[in-house]
């Protein structure tokens, strides 16, 4: 078998504040080839659909385009899209019935049975041939909310919770699954030992644990396509628990990521390989400085013109090491890029003491909600807030967030 593993789309995503959704569709169409190209078999699409809990409609209509034209080119083609930390697991569910028939399946929660146990049954999903007997079954694991899976034998324990979430989940596809079948994991959480981006990754501390462990993943799981981190990357050395990176740089600080997506083949119950697949930029983020103002504005006049429309011109970042405050500092840099062809989004500055350099200037849309607590609580008590209020923030955070999904 054949499998596309890709995530963290963050359709609707904006770049300080300007809309990306030409790259968006760009990156759908190349996806659409690829399969097509590729003869897959299934796509895993591992959470972050959408950057927000309530995208903009362009974004949606880009999603369910693209899943039926998919099925169009590609009838026998099985998709699972699952919901991550930035979706609303409401939202993904919500046209689930009408996606069946299309062979995609939508899990945005988890649910529980009257006796305590996990509802597996919805969240095992067969995965076909090319001639229509099941090769694989996928668990497909949402991202797990504290409410879904405290309470109950495991208390406020959430590691207890997520714990049980994959082993009653493996249980019952090791009881479902033939011997020349394999399971196939697509999961969205912070695993031990991975990298972070810079900026662009939202913090999701919950119950004071950040980073769950690769042993969710036992051998039995032949290939977990894991979604949330922006960097490809294997899980503690790992091929067959990956993450396969966003398809897109959705910051400046992902400009040199190997962006791609994953094509994994299945040999029967195990795993043959993995190969990426590069996913061609549609638009160019370049990053002038830092350096001081006179040598930015000589690099930013040296910038050729271009023809490109200008939905294709790169985005640009110009990062300014300053003596002190230039008042006509955007004015100046405006003008060097008369006649150029980028879109200049941000100017960073940062001020250069006698005795050492001052750290950078950081805009609000760099810091993650938590980062943004933790400063004002500092700057309003004199002291760091201790792990029990900041894990009181996130249940709040989380609480907020919930009130914006579509029941």
């Amino acid at each position: 078998m054949r499998l596309i593993h890709t995530s963290d789309w963050h359709l609707g995503q904006t770049l300080h504040g300007q809309e990306r959704d030409f790259e968006h569709a760009a990156f759908l169409a190349w996806l659409l080839e690829q399969l097509v190209a590729q003869q897959a078999d299934a796509l895993l699409i591992a959470g972050d659909v959408f950057d927000t809990v309530n995208p903009p409609l362009k974004a949606q209509e880009r999603l369910y385009d693209f899943i039926v034209t998919a099925h169009q080119r590609l009838p026998r083609l099985d998709i699972v899209m699952i919901a991550g930390n930035h979706d609303s697991g409401g939202r993904i569910e919500l046209p689930a019935p009408l996606m069946r028939r299309l062979n995609a399946h939508a899990l945005g929660r988890v649910n529980w049975l009257d006796d305590g146990n996990l509802d597996s049954a919805r969240l095992l999903l067969p995965l076909h041939r090319a001639d229509g007997s099941v090769g694989a079954w996928c668990l497909a694991l949402p991202f797990l909310r504290t409410a879904e899976v405290t309470g109950g034998e495991v208390g406020d324990d959430y590691l207890a919770g997520i714990d049980k979430v994959h082993r009653e989940l493996i249980a019952a596809a090791e009881a479902q699954r033939a011997p020349d079948q394999a399971l196939v994991a697509v999961s969205h959480a912070h695993m031990a030992g991975a990298a972070v981006s810079e900026d662009s990754e939202r913090n999701i501390v919950i119950g004071n644990a950040e980073a769950l462990p690769a042993s969710l993943f036992p051998e039995a799981v032949a290939y977990a396509a894991l979604g949330h981190l922006h960097k490809p990357q294997q899980v503690t050395g790992q091929a067959r628990i990956r993450y396969s990176g966003a398809p897109l740089p959705l910051s400046f600080a992902e400009v040199n990521y190997p962006h791609q997506v994953l094509l994994v083949e299945l040999d029967g119950a195990h795993l043959r390989s993995v190969e990426p697949l590069r996913v061609p930029r549609a638009v160019d983020m370049l990053r002038i400085g830092p350096a001081p103002l006179a040598e930015v504005l000589e690099l930013l006049a040296a910038l050729p013109a271009s023809e490109l429309p200008r939905e294709r011109q790169p985005w640009l970042e110009v990062r300014v090491q300053l003596e002190q405050p230039q008042p006509d500092l955007r004015q100046q840099i405006e003008t060097a890029l008369d006649g150029k062809g980028c879109r200049l989004v941000r100017i960073a500055s940062e001020y250069r003491g006698s005795q050492e350099e001052a750290p950078p200037l950081v805009g609000l849309d760099q810091l993650s909600p938590q980062e943004l607590f933790r400063r004002s609580w500092q700057a309003e008590y004199g002291n760091e807030a201790d792990a029990q209020v900041l894990q009181d923030f996130m249940t709040l955070l989380q609480a907020v967030e919930l009130e914006g999904e579509p029941a």
